[in-house]
């Protein structure tokens, strides 16, 4: 898809449809929309007052043959209230518009800023809504309907601004979200874990990235007992993949950014097998593994100026005679032995081995992803990344990215009782809570036993990457959630 910067008038673009906004507010025909009114001879005001133009959020309308207008169509979108309006909430209107129109087979259409909303950050979060609206699904149809937004034109954007720059950021962090998105989409025997290095690899050569694969001969060399674990119940083999971003004149002594994610590239849940209802879903349990990659893509394009580490432990968790049992105790990379209650609680085992792996590789700040619990779905629905880290302040200032960012995330508790839940009568730790409730919050209190003082920051992503329905500015499937928040974060990071 092509993106153009339109230097003409609005109203004498030919274009099959021009798309702006509207707020929810009394006076709803303002500034630009006045302007275009005026052009219609009355007809927005005419709507607006029978109630067919609301200014609600994502309510849309399209009118054919506007007057005043050389565009086919004229398509607006509600805003919702002016005073809960954000920036990001640009990519939502962008994406809408892009996924309307292409359903209606457009090739082409302007999407027209209005009046202080119109600089570098309003371009960037434009175009950025309109990739990842881009993206479907839909990878494996045989036959498909041949519908393509093939360009966007930026109309009334800021001339003084530096819009290309602005273009080429959003188009960077977008289709590295739509990256990471393609993998959690792939089904499993698409994705094992040997796959999933091999396509980290072909990413790392192209974005001129350092790679390193460990196979499983690696793995039993460094004593990656809790990742071996959850994969001796497969006959695929595992893999670590160890993804680097140095940028030059890096400090020696400086701090080093390390990204961690779970990569279950299929769980069934091994011996504490899952339900059959909704297993298929299960190829997503990669989603954390898929997001660091995706992160990392963009990390190497937009180079931030501290070195960043990704250390991605890949497995399918699968029931068979070689598969570890509840009861049985694991010792982990670090020597911390692990009494194993439930096998389908298996990603925080695999996270244990990658963050004190990223440690020795010389993290100094950690961040982990995973489709770790349950839990949160029940505490967070759908709506928030339940957030965990320690100390509070580096918790507090990746959640000011997040914001930044337009992803909605919420602190979890990690207070002492959680820790005392995960002791084990038999080894050092269990990898389930002992207590009733709070399976989110012992699940990160397992992992941060790996991360030590090392300050470190756990998402829990498994109720928000996924759409379990298609949202008008986002396909079914894979969001992409974090991706931003984490690339923002790593390049406001001091060195």
């Amino acid at each position: 898809m092509q993106i153009q910067i339109e230097s003409q008038p609005y109203a004498s673009l030919e274009t099959d449809a021009l798309v702006t906004y509207v707020f929810e507010k009394d006076d709803k025909l303002d500034g630009t929309l006045a302007e275009i009114d005026r052009g219609m001879n009355g007809r927005l005001a005419s709507l607006a007052s029978s109630g067919e133009i609301t200014g609600k959020a994502l309510e849309t309308l399209l009118l054919h043959f506007p007057e005043g207008l050389a565009a086919k169509k004229l398509l607006l979108i509600g805003a919702g209230k002016p005073a809960k309006f954000q920036l990001s909430d640009l990519r939502k209107l962008a994406g809408t518009a892009l996924r309307q129109l292409k359903s209606r087979g457009v090739k082409k259409f302007v999407f027209l800023a209005r009046e202080g909303e119109n600089g570098e950050a309003a371009a960037q979060a434009v175009v950025e809504g309109l990739i990842i609206a881009d993206f479907e699904s839909n990878k494996y149809h045989t036959e498909k309907k041949e519908r393509e937004i093939q360009v966007v034109g930026l109309a009334a954007f800021d001339s003084r601004a530096d819009l290309h720059s602005a273009i080429q950021d959003a188009r960077i962090l977008a289709e590295s979200m739509n990256f990471a998105r393609d993998l959690i989409n792939e089904p499993s025997n698409k994705l094992t874990p040997r796959i999933l290095a091999s396509r980290a690899e072909a990413m790392a050569r192209e974005s001129g990235l350092g790679i390193e694969v460990l196979d499983e001969r690696k793995i039993a060399e460094l004593k990656m007992g809790a990742l071996i674990g959850v994969a001796q119940g497969s006959i695929e083999p595992p893999r670590v993949i160890v993804l680097r971003y140095t940028p030059e004149g890096a400090k020696k002594d400086g701090p080093v950014l390390g990204l961690v994610g779970k990569a279950v590239t299929f769980d069934t849940g091994g011996i504490s097998i899952k339900p059959a209802n909704n297993m298929e879903k299960m190829k997503y349990d990669m989603g954390g593994g898929a997001t660091m990659i995706g992160a990392m893509r963009a990390i190497a394009a937009l180079k931030p100026s501290v070195p960043v580490i990704a250390v991605i432990p890949a497995t399918e968790n699968m029931p068979g005679g070689r598969a570890q049992k509840p009861g049985d105790v694991q010792t982990a990379m670090s020597g911390k032995t692990i009494e194993v209650i439930n096998t389908d609680a298996e990603g925080r085992l695999i996270l244990a081995d990658g963050v004190f792996y990223a440690r020795k590789l010389g993290a100094t700040h950690l961040i982990d992803a995973a489709t770790l619990t349950g839990a949160i779905e029940v505490a967070l629905s759908n709506v928030h990344v339940g957030a965990f880290g320690v100390p509070r302040d580096y918790l507090d200032t990746f959640l000011e990215s997040a914001k930044s960012q337009g992803e909605k995330m919420w602190p979890m508790p990690m207070d002492d009782e959680y820790q005392q839940m995960i002791k084990s009568d038999i080894a050092d730790i269990r990898n389930t809570g002992s207590g009733k409730g709070g399976g989110a919050s012992t699940g990160a209190w397992f992992i941060k036993e790996f991360a030590e003082d090392t300050p470190w920051i756990h998402l829990d992503i498994a109720s928000t990457c996924w759409a379990d329905e298609g949202r008008p500015w986002l396909a079914k499937g894979p969001t992409g959630i974090a991706i931003r928040s984490i690339v923002d974060f790593a390049m406001k990071m001091k060195p």
